[in-house]
């Protein structure tokens, strides 16, 4: 009997030790589950990097953060930014906007300080990422309806919005009237829109009188072909399902935007812009009774 007692114990005993081991091993299985579950769902910070001419203090959301070049992280979200030139006998004009960090993308902002806003210009580069599996692009200016030209083609007018662009690097030209040139390169990603927000300064620019062709602007332009009816529909989107906007004739010209490759429509700057209407208007006509040329101006 005693002998039973004691095999009856023993086992009892190992029983629980198993049972304990068992608990404590899914307990830290759990925990590391729960730990590994934490640092893949928490929100990734955004990056900014800053460049100014001259350098300048840094600050974010009021506080001291460092001096130019600068490059962190910060939790994603909005944020105000300051930067306070340094260094200069002139009363340089400082800087500040509100600026919205992506998740595990780095913003990028710089700053030409001026002695006044006018003559003060610089650029804002962003991303954010998109469902679609294509490259996107949009250009904002100010002053707005500002000429804005893609790899030397003109595009039309800030502000520039295309929803596909090649994936690749590409330089990005901001011109307007009375005030100083800006040219920059970015690099358009799949799944992501690009926002290229640029600042102007006001300077005189002097035109060189030789007027060489290297000086001249590349832009392409579409050319109304003859058509059965005499005049070519402009459509709001690519297709003969898009919503009729205006009537073009044969002969006329104007800027060309965009092709849609599944139909081969292309889009046109239809109306330049004006007062009231800075983006002017846009509208696609069939490939079929136009034709695409470069003119130089």
């Amino acid at each position: 009997m005693a002998s039973t007692a004691f095999h009856v114990l023993h086992s009892d005993t190992m029983k629980g030790l198993k049972t304990t081991f068992i608990v404590i091993l899914s307990l830290l299985i759990l925990t590391g589950v729960a730990f590994f579950l934490a640092g893949k769902f928490s929100p990734k910070p955004g990056g900014i990097r800053i460049e100014t001419t001259p350098n300048s203090s840094v600050f974010i959301n009021g506080s001291l953060v460092g001096e130019t070049p600068y490059n962190d992280s910060f939790k994603a979200g909005t944020m105000i930014l300051r930067l306070v030139p340094k260094g200069s006998g002139e009363s340089l004009v400082p800087f500040e906007t509100s600026i919205t960090l992506e998740p595990g993308i780095e913003t990028i902002v710089g700053r030409n300080f001026g002695t006044s806003e006018d003559n003060s210009s610089g650029y804002i580069i962003s991303f954010q990422k998109t469902k679609a599996q294509t490259a996107s692009l949009v250009v904002i200016s100010q002053p707005t309806n500002a000429q804005v030209l893609v790899d030397g083609v003109s595009r039309g007018f800030s502000t520039y919005d295309i929803s596909a662009i090649a994936p690749a690097k590409h330089t990005v030209t901001v011109k307007s009237p009375e005030y100083s040139d800006f040219s920059m390169t970015v690099n358009t990603l799949v799944g992501y829109r690009l926002t290229f927000y640029v600042k102007l300064g006001q300077g005189n620019i002097q035109e060189n009188p030789s007027n060489s062709d290297s000086q001249k602007i590349k832009m392409n332009v579409v050319t109304i072909l003859d058509t059965p009816t005499g005049y070519l529909r402009v459509r709001s989107e690519p297709g003969s399902a898009g919503e009729e906007i205006a009537q073009v004739k044969p002969g006329e010209t104007f800027p060309y935007l965009d092709t849609d490759v599944s139909t081969g429509w292309i889009e046109i700057q239809y109306e330049a812009s004006k007062s009231g209407l800075p983006s002017g208007i846009a509208g696609w006509i069939s490939g079929s009774y136009a034709t695409v040329s470069a003119e130089v101006r």
